[in-house]
């Protein structure tokens, strides 16, 4: 017998969001170590730069400390600066489907209007 794995699809997280484009953002992620980042990824934001990386609440206290946002567009493994669509504010996201959330991560995205289910 085969047993097949299929990963999460992108916007699989989403549950509701804003009228319009008002719960989304384009903006440059910076990606090092050639990691992908699925959809739902949650996002910090580098507080020198305003660049969005991969939230790591016990990661260097640059702003990657604070969920700042959840990536919508999934982005391969590579290495550097890319531009992708996140959500930031005024939305509804399922916690089963994202990549890196916890407690603390879940905390700082109810402060923009980012709410876990």
């Amino acid at each position: 017998m085969t047993v097949l794995t299929q990963g999460n699809e992108s916007y699989e997280f989403l549950l509701s969001e804003a009228n319009g484009m008002r719960s989304r953002s384009q903006v440059t992620v910076t990606i090092a170590g050639g990691v992908a980042l699925p959809s739902g990824t949650v996002l910090g934001k580098i507080t020198a730069t305003g660049k969005f990386v991969k939230y790591d609440e016990a990661g260097t206290d640059d702003g990657r400390r604070v969920a700042a946002a959840v990536l919508g567009t999934p982005l391969a493994g590579t290495n550097g600066d890319i531009k992708a669509t996140v959500f930031e504010r005024d939305c509804e996201v399922i916690g089963a489907r994202m990549t890196g959330l916890d407690a603390n991560g879940t905390a700082d995205l109810k402060l923009l209007g980012v709410i876990v289910r």
